[in-house]
Protein backbone atom coordinates (compact mmCIF):
# COMPACT_ATOMS: atom_id res chain seq x y z
CA UNK A 1 0.00 0.00 0.00
CA UNK A 2 1.14 3.18 -0.50
CA UNK A 3 0.41 6.80 1.16
CA UNK A 4 0.30 10.08 -1.92
CA UNK A 5 0.25 13.36 -1.37
CA UNK A 6 -1.75 15.31 -4.28
CA UNK A 7 -1.00 18.97 -5.06
CA UNK A 8 -0.09 19.71 -1.55
CA UNK A 9 -3.18 19.32 -0.04
CA UNK A 10 -2.85 16.62 2.45
CA UNK A 11 -5.21 13.94 1.82
CA UNK A 12 -4.45 10.57 2.37
CA UNK A 13 -5.66 8.55 -0.18
CA UNK A 14 -4.15 4.64 0.16
CA UNK A 15 -3.57 2.73 -3.20
CA UNK A 16 -3.29 -0.64 -3.91
CA UNK A 17 0.58 -0.93 -5.23
CA UNK A 18 0.98 -4.41 -5.23
CA UNK A 19 1.80 -6.21 -9.36
CA UNK A 20 -0.88 -9.01 -8.72
CA UNK A 21 -4.25 -8.07 -10.75
CA UNK A 22 -5.94 -11.60 -10.33
CA UNK A 23 -4.70 -15.14 -9.93
CA UNK A 24 -7.82 -17.28 -11.08
CA UNK A 25 -5.21 -20.50 -9.04
CA UNK A 26 -5.46 -18.60 -5.71
CA UNK A 27 -9.49 -19.74 -6.01
CA UNK A 28 -10.69 -15.95 -5.44
CA UNK A 29 -13.96 -15.41 -6.27
CA UNK A 30 -15.18 -14.38 -10.01
CA UNK A 31 -18.02 -12.67 -9.32
CA UNK A 32 -16.31 -9.11 -9.93
CA UNK A 33 -15.91 -9.90 -13.13
CA UNK A 34 -18.69 -8.87 -15.71
CA UNK A 35 -19.73 -9.79 -19.77
CA UNK A 36 -20.59 -7.03 -21.89
CA UNK A 37 -21.48 -8.49 -25.42
CA UNK A 38 -22.18 -6.17 -28.35
CA UNK A 39 -26.01 -6.76 -27.45
CA UNK A 40 -25.63 -2.92 -25.68
CA UNK A 41 -25.66 -1.96 -29.41
CA UNK A 42 -28.14 -4.30 -30.49
CA UNK A 43 -25.64 -6.90 -31.25
CA UNK A 44 -26.10 -11.03 -31.23
CA UNK A 45 -22.76 -12.09 -30.05
CA UNK A 46 -22.75 -14.39 -27.35
CA UNK A 47 -19.74 -14.59 -24.50
CA UNK A 48 -19.10 -16.12 -21.33
CA UNK A 49 -16.55 -16.38 -18.21
CA UNK A 50 -16.25 -18.80 -15.65
CA UNK A 51 -14.06 -20.63 -13.95
CA UNK A 52 -12.88 -24.35 -15.47
CA UNK A 53 -12.70 -27.55 -13.90
CA UNK A 54 -8.54 -26.62 -14.04
CA UNK A 55 -8.63 -23.74 -11.94
CA UNK A 56 -8.70 -21.22 -14.98
CA UNK A 57 -11.20 -18.78 -16.23
CA UNK A 58 -12.58 -19.31 -19.35
CA UNK A 59 -13.62 -16.58 -21.77
CA UNK A 60 -15.13 -18.16 -24.22
CA UNK A 61 -18.50 -17.64 -26.75
CA UNK A 62 -19.20 -17.06 -30.34
CA UNK A 63 -19.03 -13.14 -32.05
CA UNK A 64 -21.44 -12.60 -34.66
CA UNK A 65 -21.71 -9.53 -37.18
CA UNK A 66 -25.88 -10.24 -37.48
CA UNK A 67 -27.21 -6.82 -36.75
CA UNK A 68 -24.46 -4.91 -36.37
CA UNK A 69 -22.77 -6.83 -33.86
CA UNK A 70 -19.06 -7.97 -33.59
CA UNK A 71 -17.48 -8.08 -30.00
CA UNK A 72 -18.13 -9.90 -27.07
CA UNK A 73 -15.83 -8.55 -23.60
CA UNK A 74 -15.03 -9.55 -20.08
CA UNK A 75 -14.22 -6.88 -17.28
CA UNK A 76 -13.11 -6.59 -14.02
CA UNK A 77 -13.53 -3.15 -11.23
CA UNK A 78 -11.00 -3.52 -8.42
CA UNK A 79 -9.89 -0.82 -6.19
CA UNK A 80 -7.81 1.88 -7.70
CA UNK A 81 -4.31 0.65 -8.08
CA UNK A 82 -0.67 2.56 -7.79
CA UNK A 83 0.76 1.07 -11.18
CA UNK A 84 3.31 4.08 -11.58
CA UNK A 85 6.37 1.61 -10.63
CA UNK A 86 5.45 -0.90 -13.29
CA UNK A 87 5.99 -0.92 -16.99
CA UNK A 88 4.34 -4.40 -18.41
CA UNK A 89 0.81 -5.59 -18.36
CA UNK A 90 1.65 -9.81 -18.02
CA UNK A 91 -0.80 -12.13 -19.00
CA UNK A 92 -0.59 -16.03 -18.57
CA UNK A 93 -2.98 -17.50 -21.54
CA UNK A 94 -4.09 -20.29 -23.19
CA UNK A 95 -5.62 -18.50 -26.14
CA UNK A 96 -7.41 -20.37 -29.86
CA UNK A 97 -4.48 -18.02 -32.24
CA UNK A 98 -6.60 -15.25 -32.72
CA UNK A 99 -6.33 -11.89 -31.76
CA UNK A 100 -7.51 -9.75 -28.12
CA UNK A 101 -7.66 -6.69 -27.06
CA UNK A 102 -6.61 -5.98 -23.34
CA UNK A 103 -7.93 -2.44 -22.03
CA UNK A 104 -7.02 -0.63 -19.06
CA UNK A 105 -9.26 2.36 -17.46
CA UNK A 106 -8.24 4.94 -14.60
CA UNK A 107 -11.57 5.33 -13.73
CA UNK A 108 -14.89 3.44 -14.49
CA UNK A 109 -16.31 6.83 -14.99
CA UNK A 110 -14.50 7.37 -18.32
CA UNK A 111 -16.16 5.92 -21.62
CA UNK A 112 -12.84 5.43 -23.38
CA UNK A 113 -10.12 2.81 -22.65
CA UNK A 114 -6.55 2.15 -23.31
CA UNK A 115 -6.15 -0.42 -25.81
CA UNK A 116 -3.61 -2.90 -27.09
CA UNK A 117 -3.81 -5.78 -29.51
CA UNK A 118 -2.22 -9.17 -28.50
CA UNK A 119 -1.82 -12.30 -30.31
CA UNK A 120 -2.31 -16.05 -29.24
CA UNK A 121 -0.89 -18.79 -30.43
CA UNK A 122 -2.76 -21.96 -29.33
CA UNK A 123 -0.56 -22.80 -25.96
CA UNK A 124 -0.21 -21.46 -22.78
CA UNK A 125 1.88 -18.54 -22.83
CA UNK A 126 3.33 -15.36 -21.41
CA UNK A 127 2.22 -12.31 -22.93
CA UNK A 128 4.00 -8.72 -21.65
CA UNK A 129 2.84 -5.31 -23.20
CA UNK A 130 4.28 -2.06 -22.25
CA UNK A 131 2.04 0.05 -20.01
CA UNK A 132 3.24 3.09 -22.60
CA UNK A 133 1.83 1.21 -25.30
CA UNK A 134 -2.15 1.35 -24.88
CA UNK A 135 -3.59 4.10 -27.16
CA UNK A 136 -7.44 5.49 -26.16
CA UNK A 137 -9.81 4.26 -27.99
CA UNK A 138 -13.90 4.57 -27.77
CA UNK A 139 -16.28 2.73 -29.48
CA UNK A 140 -13.62 0.81 -31.62
CA UNK A 141 -12.23 4.21 -32.97
CA UNK A 142 -8.66 5.81 -32.08
CA UNK A 143 -9.28 8.91 -29.86
CA UNK A 144 -7.38 12.24 -29.75
CA UNK A 145 -5.98 12.13 -26.55
CA UNK A 146 -2.55 11.12 -25.02
CA UNK A 147 -1.90 7.05 -24.66
CA UNK A 148 -1.87 5.85 -21.18
CA UNK A 149 -0.58 7.47 -18.86
CA UNK A 150 0.74 4.00 -16.20
CA UNK A 151 0.38 5.92 -13.31
CA UNK A 152 -3.39 4.51 -12.02
CA UNK A 153 -5.73 1.63 -13.34
CA UNK A 154 -9.44 0.83 -11.70
CA UNK A 155 -10.59 -1.48 -14.43
CA UNK A 156 -9.04 -4.40 -16.92
CA UNK A 157 -10.82 -6.27 -19.55
CA UNK A 158 -10.53 -8.39 -22.68
CA UNK A 159 -12.40 -8.03 -26.32
CA UNK A 160 -12.89 -10.11 -28.85
CA UNK A 161 -13.96 -8.73 -32.11
CA UNK A 162 -12.79 -9.04 -35.16
CA UNK A 163 -15.68 -7.92 -37.56
CA UNK A 164 -16.18 -11.65 -38.81
CA UNK A 165 -18.52 -14.49 -37.77
CA UNK A 166 -16.70 -16.74 -35.34
CA UNK A 167 -15.52 -18.91 -32.05
CA UNK A 168 -13.20 -18.04 -29.71
CA UNK A 169 -11.74 -19.49 -26.47
CA UNK A 170 -9.57 -17.84 -23.87
CA UNK A 171 -8.09 -19.67 -20.89
CA UNK A 172 -6.44 -17.18 -18.34
CA UNK A 173 -4.49 -18.09 -15.70
CA UNK A 174 -2.65 -14.92 -14.10
CA UNK A 175 -2.97 -10.96 -15.07
CA UNK A 176 -0.24 -8.64 -13.27
CA UNK A 177 2.00 -5.97 -13.36
CA UNK A 178 5.91 -6.41 -13.92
Amino acid sequence: MKTLLFLGIFSTMILDSSPLIFDFNKGQDINGWYVVNDGVMGGLSQGTFELNVAGHGLFKGSITTENNGGFSSIRYVFSKKDVSEFTHIVLKVKGDGSPYQFRIKESQRDRHSFIANFETTGAWETIKIPLHSFYPGFRGYKINIPNYSGLIMKEIGILRGNKKDDKFSLEIDSIYLN
